[in-house]
């Protein structure tokens, strides 16, 4: 590798280097690339996920007991063994699922930014590992599906647990007919893809950031360009961490500039360290659980083996995420007041929308519970796993949402460890708010009466929604 020159010549398409001493960030990359091909367990998650049989481990837990849907709550206490281990089962398939979606949205976001580096020069060491990481995740996916899917389909056979339960009534559409004109509901809402509304807003803020960004068009990432000369939109997940953080439309805003500029490229690795230590925090544990099977000689669960094997491989890739946000930005020319105005607001965002609070059914997430959630719970109740009419199931969510209990204890035990870590990086990153450096908004919502009181309004809106649709 060679050393990016501070001054990039914005109006020449090949980078300025200089062969200089190369600086430790560039020797980690090196090392981490070569460790991370030299250990690669790849083909033995893929084996586990291929073998894996529910049957033969359905009679053990697959982590500690605080892994599991609901731990904690008055509902956990009163369930019974099989069922308490059927939860500790699928919070293992949630937090995969969830990880699987949001690993497909990093093998995206690598390439839109590989493309930019490529551009730049001087880091094909760092390239050539984001493409093997990409390689890797999609290996990564198909186990967790793999293993979630036989997962579900053992436990609540093909009850259906998926997130849409009720849309706005026909009634509530009529009125919205007769309310609005036909020509701006056309304009605003289309059911034939996107409404020229959506359009022009994406339109209009994409050529902000290009033009914002002119300085930098001789290193748009060549994967954009490619998707718009075949009159693709730009990627933004839907689901996963990466949906979570803002509506699609900011977050084909924000691929723009991670597409576009050298130090937002660098910028987006602060989002990927947030995906990676929410996902060491929890996973870490599993680990603990793997080695202390191992030292008894006890039977390992397939699942917990995967956990094991994952965070092996997930390391190298926190270790590349860890130095791309927190030193090689500052390989290129400082931010301008705009790369700092929007690499502020992406965090600020990503606190309020992935971090700023706690649940009381899912232990080990810090975010409110969203109704997205209960319905998730909703329908776990009413599944062949409780057999719960739909009164009965309001109840106990009510006990396990809106009262203090131990699995907010827990929630708050992981909050609290995940924040350290957030700190860890984003203090030292010159660039960033100061209420983003001190994860001020994930702070405030470390507190359990906070997360009652918000949840609890949450909760009574979706039950009145139950009630109302089962009226």
């Amino acid at each position: 590798m060679v050393v990016v020159n501070k001054t990039l010549e914005s109006n020449n398409k090949s980078s300025n280097v200089s062969a200089v001493e190369e600086p430790k960030h560039f020797q980690r990359i090196e090392k981490t690339y070569q460790n991370n091909k030299n250990s690669d367990y790849t083909e033995k998650l893929a084996e586990l996920g291929k073998e894996f049989n529910y049957a033969n481990n359905s009679n053990y837990y697959w982590g500690d007991r605080d892994l599991s849907l609901l731990y904690g709550t008055p509902l956990y206490d009163a369930a019974s063994e099989s069922q308490k281990l059927a939860l500790n089962h699928l919070y293992w398939v949630g937090n995969y699922n969830h990880t699987a979606v949001s690993e497909a949205t990093t093998s995206i976001y690598n390439m839109v930014t590989n493309g930019v580096f490529r551009a730049v020069g001087g880091y094909d060491t760092l390239c050539d590992e984001l493409d093997f990481e990409t390689e890797q995740e999609s290996y990564h996916i198909r186990t967790f599906q793999r293993i979630g899917f036989k997962t579900k389909m053992g436990i609540v056979g093909k009850t259906i647990l998926g997130n849409s339960l009720y849309g706005k009534s026909e009634q509530e559409n009529n009125w919205l007919k007769m309310l609005i004109p036909q020509p701006v509901r056309e304009f605003f809402v289309s059911t034939q893809g996107s409404s020229p509304f959506s359009i022009y807003r994406d339109n209009t803020l994409s050529a902000i950031a290009k033009t914002m960004l002119r300085d930098n068009k001789q290193y748009y990432s060549q994967y954009l360009s490619n998707l718009e000369e075949k009159g693709e939109q730009i990627p933004a997940p839907a689901d996963g961490l990466g949906g979570r953080i803002a509506p699609r439309y900011w977050l084909r805003f924000f691929t723009i500039h991670w597409g576009m500029s050298p130090f937002m490229a660098c910028q987006y690795y602060s989002l990927r360290y947030t995906a990676n230590a929410i996902l060491k925090n929890q996973e870490y544990p599993y680990v603990r659980y793997f080695r202390d099977l191992e030292r008894k000689g006890e039977y390992i669960p397939t699942p917990t083996a995967v956990s094991n094997y994952h965070l092996l491989d997930e390391a190298f890739h926190t270790t590349i995420s860890q130095t791309i946000a927190r030193d090689m930005y500052k390989d290129f020319p400082q931010p301008t007041a705009y790369e700092k105005f929007i690499s502020g607001l992406i965090v600020y965002k990503m606190q309020q929308n992935l971090l700023g609070g706690l649940s009381g059914i899912l232990p080990g997430r810090c975010v409110y519970d969203d109704q997205m959630l209960m319905v998730f719970y909703y329908k776990l109740l009413k599944s062949p796993l409780f057999k719960m009419e739909t009164k009965e199931a309001l109840d106990w969510m009510s006990k396990c949402i809106c009262q203090e209990h131990e699995g907010y204890q827990v929630g708050l035990k992981y909050h609290q460890s995940l924040l350290e870590l957030m700190r860890r990086l984003f203090n030292r990153l010159d660039y960033q708010w100061p209420i983003n450096r001190e994860m001020g908004i994930m702070a405030n919502g470390g507190s359990i009466s906070k997360a009652i009181q918000k949840n609890t309004k949450t909760f009574k809106e979706f039950s009145q929604l139950v009630m109302a649709q089962d009226s």
